[in-house]
């Protein structure tokens, strides 16, 4: 009775390190073959028969360079985002905040990472930040020395962003001097994607009325793919996220002269 009742979890047969990748691979959302061929001081080949055999049970996805979360190109329910990588969008945030001067204008977009920049923010003397995240400003909110201004706009899902028009006209008057912007994903070419519509002209509107345009991202959305391109790669300044990206993206980054930035890495 026990044993056939065991026999429907196909985890349970798996050796543990290959129970471990798929640990560190649903926390992160996407890993190399790299990261994890150091982590467990294997070889990549080693890697490379733990991930087709993890693939071929339907546990994780195969993609070139590493593995990911299956369904990638579906889209996450806000609890889940708030789940994932949460010390990943930490150094993010860590890093784009040092990116920011005192006295800058700054557009916070919606989205867990871009909130984690908001928690990130926190200890500026003197900021002036516009933003359509409710929760974004939120955390913001009362801090001596920095000045937020919510956008108008109608509350748009549980992450508690505002879309429309007011926040378009709101923007359209800004000059701002960073722009950052969460993505839900990359093109093959290496353009950031999101899912939905009105957000993307935001973000756009939100580029457009700043010097500098940063994209963050944690290492999960390389495998993750969406349904609209925010902008062309080359429109983004800079790429800020926790992990180099795989090679074949990489390769796109360089192309169109994205700069990357990996937390507590250095530019390449």
């Amino acid at each position: 009775m026990t044993a056939h009742g065991q026999g429907h979890d196909p985890e349970q047969s798996l050796p543990l390190r290959q129970r471990e990748i798929l640990a560190l691979i649903r926390d992160r959302g996407f890993v190399t073959i790299e990261a994890l061929a150091d982590h467990f001081a294997v070889s990549d080949q080693t890697i490379r028969r733990d991930i087709i055999r993890l693939d071929g049970v339907g546990l994780l996805q195969r993609f070139h360079g590493g593995a990911g979360v299956r369904d990638q190109s579906v889209r996450l329910g806000y609890v889940e985002k708030q789940a994932i990588a949460p010390q990943g969008k930490e150094r993010i945030a860590a890093a784009v905040a040092a990116l920011v001067p005192e006295g800058a204008s700054v557009f916070l977009d919606v989205g867990t990472t871009v909130e984690a920049v908001a928690r990130a923010l926190r200890g500026k003397r003197r900021l002036h930040v516009f933003t359509n995240s409710l929760s974004a400003g939120s955390l913001l909110a009362g801090r001596p020395g920095i000045d937020v201004f919510v956008t108008g706009g109608v509350v748009h899902g549980a992450d508690g962003s505002l879309v429309g028009d007011a926040v378009i006209a709101t923007l359209e008057r800004c000059r701002l001097d960073l722009a950052v912007i969460g993505i839900s994903g990359f093109d093959e070419d290496g353009a950031p994607m999101d899912f939905d519509m009105q957000k993307i002209g935001i973000k756009r509107v939100a580029m457009a009325a700043a010097r500098r345009s940063v994209a963050v991202a944690d290492a999960g959305k390389f495998a993750r793919s969406a349904i609209v391109r925010i902008a062309s790669a080359s429109d983004f300044g800079l790429l800020v996220t926790d992990s180099p990206p795989p090679a074949a993206l990489g390769r796109a980054f360089e192309r169109a002269r994205l700069a990357v930035q990996v937390a507590d890495g250095e530019e390449r």
